[in-house]
């Protein structure tokens, strides 16, 4: 059996390596590093994959959250409601941007924001949502904008783990995650399931001034070179990268259900474990993970375990050279730089509780059967005792 990764990058670049080697050698060639050819090609190919109006490239996703805040014009003192479960990036632009952050909690069955807490924590100050489509799966996005045109808020989707997933409407409609908000926010961190070969991130909008809005801010503020007509940054996706991503974007598809295929393999051998709660799909398509999922890309396979040390068997994995992460071990509004006496515990029953619960698998293209049986025989063997 071969090493188990928690991301088999290597693996995966086995298999592309002739379209990477040449897509790279055609940047270093032309020698346009910055804003070059390959970054408006894969702008281009992006947008229509997304099905969105305008795609604009930046730096990184922490960057992309920033600067979509940014380009909607929030000012220090407004309030932004996002979900306590998640990446610190997500609360740290509204923070670094002298923003609110108002911490809700999630749900326990899709990791996301919980609608009922959310409405709960609009004031006359929340001019924006922020929901995470943690671990690869949408929010309730209908819901969500429900709510915000009830209350005439933004919605900036964060979708740095979701690229590729669908959401679908109770219509039947299908739309691509990241792009049913006012904007939408990516990550191409080389684990993400698009990912480059350094740092990298995304914007996306359906606003034509937005839009705008955002090049000129992605730029130092400039339309037009030594012209700074608003307050700007220098957050940039270079053209390397630009190149990796173009390679890999025809991909994306293949590389998701190869994520929903081992997904299903893992819950299909811990059925009827009473003590490990498998991942779930809540969609207005489907109520669980099948042959046709397209609503839950796998960004990450987490469990849920009950009556497990999940500490030990984080430590056992490790010992048996099968790696395994935490996502996460501690709650945005316990954390020192987050922490806020507004807060009341009792808000965050099902987040304090994921966060004692919750452990990630293995999870990318290149996982084998042999690799899956490993991983869960031995959970399985640790469990049992």
């Amino acid at each position: 059996m071969k090493k188990i990764q928690m991301v088999d990058l290597k693996g995966q670049y086995a298999g592309i390596k002739d379209e990477v080697n040449l897509s790279i050698q055609e940047v270093i060639e032309n020698t346009a590093f910055i804003n070059g050819p390959k970054v408006h090609e894969f702008q281009n190919n992006l947008e229509q994959y997304l099905g969105v109006k305008h795609v604009i490239p930046c730096a990184n996703g922490t960057d992309a959250l920033q600067i979509a805040m940014m380009g909607l014009g929030l000012k220090p003192g407004d309030e932004v409601i996002t979900a306590d479960f998640t990446f610190a990036a997500t609360v740290e632009v509204i923070a670094l941007l002298n923003l609110v952050p108002v911490l809700v909690d999630v749900n326990e069955d899709d990791f996301n924001i919980n609608i009922e807490a959310l409405e709960k924590a609009i004031t006359h100050k929340t001019k924006a949502i922020v929901p995470v489509h943690l671990f690869g799966q949408c929010a309730n996005m209908e819901a969500i904008m429900e709510v915000a045109k009830k209350h005439n808020l933004f919605v900036i989707e964060d979708n740095a783990q979701a690229i590729g997933a669908n959401y679908t409407y109770k219509n039947g409609t299908k739309v691509k995650a990241g792009t049913i908000g006012n904007v939408g926010a990516t990550s191409f961190f080389p684990s993400k399931n698009l990912g480059c070969y350094g740092d990298g991130g995304a914007i996306f909008t359906n606003d034509d001034d937005l839009a705008h809005t955002i090049r000129g801010i992605v730029n130092h503020g400039m339309y037009e070179r030594y012209h700074h007509d608003v307050v700007g940054v220098n957050s940039r996706l270079d053209s390397i990268q630009a190149a990796v991503l173009d390679a890999k974007l025809p991909n994306l598809d293949s590389y998701n259900k190869a994520r929903q295929t081992a997904a299903i393999k893992y819950s299909k051998a811990f059925e009827g474990i009473e003590s490990i709660i498998t991942p779930k799909t809540v969609s207005n398509s489907c109520s669980n993970i099948c042959d046709t999922c397209d609503c839950h890309v796998f960004h990450q396979y987490t469990l849920r375990l009950k009556g497990v040390n999940r500490d030990a068997l984080a430590k056992h994995l490790n010992e048996n050279e099968i790696p395994c992460g935490i996502y996460y071990p501690i709650p945005l509004h316990k954390q020192k730089a987050y922490a806020d006496e507004r807060y009341n515990e009792a808000d965050f029953p099902v987040t304090n509780q994921l966060v004692k619960e919750v452990i990630s698998l293995p999870m990318h293209t290149e996982l084998d059967d042999e690799q899956i049986e490993f991983i869960t025989s031995t959970i399985i063997k640790f469990i049992n005792g």
